[in-house]
C-alpha cells in the first residue's frame, strides 16, 4: 500500500492510501496546511491540537455551505426539468387541440 508524507504545521505525517490516490492525498494535505498557516496568521500560534480543531471546525463549515450549495442546485435542476416537462405538455396538448379542431372542422362540412 503506498504512503504519502503530507506535511502539516511543519510536521511530516505518513498517511497510506490507496494506489493511484497519492496526488489526491497530497492535494488535500497541501490544503489542509494552506488552511491552518491562514489560522496561523490570524489567531497566532496556538497548540496544535486546538489549531488542528479549529481547522477542522473551518473545513466542516465549507463542507457544509457546499452541500448546502449542491441542494440548491439540485433544486434547480429540478425546478428547470419541470419546467421542461410542463413545456412539452403544453406543445402536446396543442397539438391535440388541433387535431381536434381539424376532425370538428372536418365534420362540420359533411
Amino acid at each position: 500500500m503506498p504512503q504519502v508524507t503530507v506535511q502539516i504545521n511543519g510536521r511530516g505525517y505518513q498517511i497510506a492510501c490507496d494506489e493511484g490516490q497519492e496526488a489526491h492525498l497530497a492535494r488535500l494535505g497541501n490544503y489542509i496546511d494552506n488552511r491552518i498557516q491562514e489560522l496561523v496568521a490570524s489567531v497566532g500560534r496556538i497548540g496544535d491540537v486546538r489549531l488542528l480543531v479549529m481547522v477542522s471546525l473551518l473545513l466542516a463549515d465549507e463542507l457544509s455551505d457546499a452541500y448546502a450549495q449542491l441542494k440548491v442546485a439540485s433544486a434547480d435542476r429540478g425546478a428547470a426539468a419541470r419546467l421542461d416537462r410542463e413545456e412539452n405538455l403544453a406543445v402536446a396538448l396543442e397539438s391535440v387541440a388541433q387535431r381536434i379542431e381539424t376532425i370538428a372542422e372536418s365534420l362540420e362540412q359533411n
